[in-house]
């Protein structure tokens, strides 16, 4: 088997998501203290010898932890050989104060961004009330950030639709139509089959949208925990999944081991479908995500 690709910081991040070999990528959490952040400082630094094409820090639930989010995104950029995608959300900011944001990543030398509405501070189930002075929509967000002319723009994808869409075909309109204001890649929230990733891409390609589309992945290590986090994002447990792990649920190191192998068969079934790369969501620990990348490496799939 010939060697993994190694990205190029370099080179676009859309040049691989077009290659033929898989991307790999990391989505981390922002801490809630200097405590949490030397914790994923150190997560990062294993991490980045597995050379992943990409990482991301989330811009906390609820528009909360900006700043913490704004200053490891930059640390990434300045002190590693990773390239940091920044995410970026519309809760609580004025325009004003995103563009700020959008200012700061951009003298990092930060140059990919992820242009998301965001839950609102009530939660993803709540109803969306704009800042004042702010926007509404996240391809407003899409838009401000094209304008700058330094950042290459990401957009969050939803398999199972976003909780507010009218129906699954208006969700894969309306991230056609963020395509079509200037956003250049998508990542997917976490899903658990893999016929919810394919379907969405049949959506999206039938918008007229070619916009690679990665899926986000998230193991099941803790079922309690993750499945509390479906529920709000509005991704569903399949019986399927369920079937596996609820006999288990006594058992924390079973529950693991079971959620680590039906992550490593989604991501082979997605990698054999034809999904660009994976993303996986760390919850700021290595160890998991090691697992299944070591799994797919023995396997031949990265």
């Amino acid at each position: 088997m010939p060697d993994r690709f190694v990205p190029d910081r370099n080179r676009e991040l859309l040049d691989h998501l077009s290659s033929s070999e898989p991307t790999v990528s990391f989505e981390f959490f922002p801490p809630k203290d200097d405590a949490g952040e030397e914790v994923l400082w150190d997560t990062i630094t294993e991490l980045e010898a597995l050379q992943p094409t990409f990482v991301s820090i989330t811009y906390g639930a609820g528009g909360t932890s900006q700043d913490r989010t704004v200053r490891v995104t930059s640390r990434i950029s300045q002190e590693t050989g990773l390239c940091p995608v920044a995410h970026l959300t519309l809760v609580r900011q004025t325009r004003d104060e995103v563009d700020d944001v959008l200012r700061q990543y951009a003298e990092a030398g930060v140059e990919h961004v992820l242009a998301l509405r965001g839950d609102p501070p009530g939660g993803p189930r709540a109803e969306w009330e704009s800042h004042p002075g702010g926007m509404t929509y996240a391809i407003e967000l899409v838009e401000m950030a094209r304008e700058r002319g330094t950042f290459t723009v990401g957009v969050a994808a939803f398999p199972e639709g976003h909780p507010d869409a009218g129906s699954l075909d208006d969700d894969a309109r309306v991230l056609a139509e963020k395509g079509a204001a200037g956003a250049e890649f998508a990542i997917t929230q976490m899903f658990f089959r893999a016929s919810d990733y394919f379907d969405l891409v049949e959506r999206v390609r039938a918008h007229g949208s070619d916009m690679p589309i990665i899926p986000g992945i998230m193991p099941i290590l803790n079922f309690g925990q993750v499945a509390r986090m479906a529920e709000l994002s509005g991704a569903e447990m399949p019986r399927e999944v369920l079937d596996v792990i609820e006999p288990l649920a006594e058992d924390s190191a079973k529950v693991r081991a079971a959620g680590i192998e039906l992550a490593t068969q989604l991501c082979r079934d997605l990698i054999a479908g034809g999904a660009p790369g994976l993303h996986f969501i760390t919850l700021n620990r290595s160890k998991a995500t090691r697992e299944i990348w070591d799994a797919l490496r023995a396997d031949g799939v990265l």
